[in-house]
């Protein structure tokens, strides 16, 4: 990554940052990143120096990411969001990223210097802040980039802590050009010279920096980034801008699509034209497929294709993608034999049943070419295919462990294999996730995955959409089930009655306990990932506010 393409004739437009519109060449791009890597040179920072970077503004912060790249410094993304919830919580997680990185320099832009100030108020380290609007404004000195070599690291990806303190992954440019080669190539999106992205996922995250802007950075693909702001107020410009631009590639995480179902209106259809869409990307968390059929099935009237749909499988231990399903084939999904799943095995389902009885499950394609992929057991064992087992992958794009932490590494890296905490199954070659190992629900020798269980329930009248988490506590020696929905307080009166009942007539599961809470209780990551384990620990010492 250390040396950038200059296509004067590509370009990115910028949409909902505090102005109308801004519009770059990857020429422009180019310049004022090498201009900001030469400022950062001339501050001192050398080779190899750590930076945070917090920043709103999408522009400013790929061009600051950039320099940093181009003058050899390694960046540290961090979200410049202080969510509603949890503020106490994320301001302690970002000091201890900049601790953890050894940074330097927190790099923001005016808007984010209170949220700044208040992080490195608990920071133990030695970092200053620095701000864009003054740090960049006057010519730098002269400035020669300094080599660049595949195992140098480009950047430090921190990944969301729960109970464990933030890790940073060690993403090389050697991962990170591998990673995009195979993401990008026939093999994944088969990206060409008429494709245009569009993107309102945030930079600070490995989907949305790497899938929808390094990826087409390298490969000199137009793009369109809108503001993740825009779209949590109106899921439906995402779609406006897709038909405006004429865009051809875009990545959601599952609950963008079903956000959008529930505020388009019919009179929508008749000014949206989708038919330019060869590619809707999933991926980020589980997929569930009665969502993209009904997304498919509400959109088609404006011209989108469910061929469309890709849904891929990735963590930043990998860099960004392990799988990703083949561009312009049907949506492919397994109806699995509930009863065999809870003992580890997926078998097709003998007809279509009820929801307790079978479970859907949504390929996530193919392994990415030059990498290898293999399901073992608990003793490292590899399992044939259909057999549920821990997701172990190597090759290229796995990255070389968390910085400066051995014990971390040393307990998901072996032997170059990257052991990913996913648990899933391979059937004639294509990947299939059920769940997490360390969030799976064993209840008398049966395994239940949270998920499963919170979408049993998230539709019920009276549950906020999709807010419920389920995990299992110990109790005098017994796993019991546990679920805290959020809830409309005017219709919680028989809600926990309503969820237990839901619960036993589809899986034949009895709920130990179910809390209702308000609005905003359940925490989540800034990617917004449900922390089900930090919500267990909460649970478990009392301090959940229950209605």
């Amino acid at each position: 990554m250390g040396r950038i393409p200059v296509a004067p004739e590509s370009w990115m437009r910028f949409i909902g940052f505090g102005a109308d519109e801004r519009y770059f060449t990857y020429r422009q791009i180019y310049a004022e990143s090498m201009r900001r890597g030469a400022h950062l040179a001339g501050m001192g920072l050398k080779k190899g120096d750590r930076v945070v970077l917090m920043m709103g503004e999408a522009h400013e912060f790929l061009m600051s990411f950039l320099g940093c790249v181009l003058a050899g410094i390694i960046p540290a993304p961090i979200s410049p969001m202080v969510p509603t919830k949890g503020g106490e919580h994320f301001l302690a997680t970002a000091a201890r990223i900049i601790d953890d990185a050894g940074a330097s320099v927190l790099l923001i832009t005016e808007s984010s210097r209170p949220v700044a100030e208040e992080i490195l108020q608990r920071s133990s380290g030695e970092a200053r802040i620095v701000g864009a609007e003054t740090a960049f404004a006057d010519d730098p000195k002269p400035f020669e980039p300094p080599e660049v070599d595949p195992e140098d690291i480009c950047f430090l990806q921190y990944t969301s802590g729960s109970t464990t303190a933030p890790r940073g992954v060690i993403v090389t440019h050697g991962n990170l050009m591998a990673n995009i080669r195979s993401f990008m190539g026939p093999a994944g999106l088969n990206v060409g010279p008429d494709d245009v992205g569009i993107s309102w996922l945030p930079l600070y995250h490995d989907m949305g920096l790497i899938g929808l802007v390094l990826g087409p950075l390298v490969y000199i693909g137009p793009l369109v980034i809108m503001a993740t702001s825009s779209f949590v107020r109106e899921p439906r410009s995402w779609l406006r801008l897709i038909d405006k631009h004429r865009a051809t590639i875009t990545f959601a995480p599952n609950f963008a699509f079903a956000q959008v179902i529930k505020r388009l209106r019919d009179q929508d259809l008749e000014t949206l034209d989708l038919s330019c869409l060869r590619v809707a990307g999933c991926g980020a968390e589980p997929i569930h497929a009665p969502t993209l059929r009904s997304f498919a099935e509400r959109l088609a009237p404006a011209g989108f294709r469910s061929e469309a749909f890709l849904p891929s499988y990735g963590l930043a231990e990998s860099t960004l993608a392990i799988s990703i399903h083949r561009t312009g084939q049907p949506l492919r999904t397994e109806m699995i034999d509930a009863l065999e799943l809870r003992q580890g095995k997926a078998i097709p389902a003998n007809g279509a049943g009820d929801e307790g009885s079978v479970k859907e499950i949504v390929s996530c394609g193919f392994p990415l070419p030059d990498h290898q992929l293999i399901i073992v057991d608990e003793n490292g064992r590899i399992l044939p295919e259909r057999e549920i087992g821990e997701i172990v992958f190597k090759g290229p794009s796995v990255t070389r462990g968390y910085y400066q932490n051995p014990e971390a590494t040393s307990e998901s890296w072996k032997d170059g294999w990257l052991y990913t905490g996913d648990l899933g199954f391979l059937a004639d070659g294509e990947l299939f996730i059920c769940g997490r190992s360390k969030e799976l629900i064993i209840i008398r020798g049966a395994n239940y995955y949270p998920q499963d269980l919170e979408w049993i329930v998230r539709d019920l009248p009276g549950v906020k959409r999709g807010n419920v988490a389920a995990f299992s506590v110990n109790e005098g020696g017994d796993e019991l089930l546990v679920m805290i929905a959020e809830a409309d307080l005017r219709e919680a009166a028989d809600l926990r009655q309503t969820i237990a009942t839901r619960i036993l007539e589809s899986v034949g599961l009895e709920v130990h306990r179910v809390v209702l809470v308000p609005a905003g209780t359940l925490i989540r990551t800034t990617s917004g990932k449900l922390q089900r384990r930090k919500m267990r620990q909460l649970y478990q010492q009392g301090e959940i506010e229950e209605l």
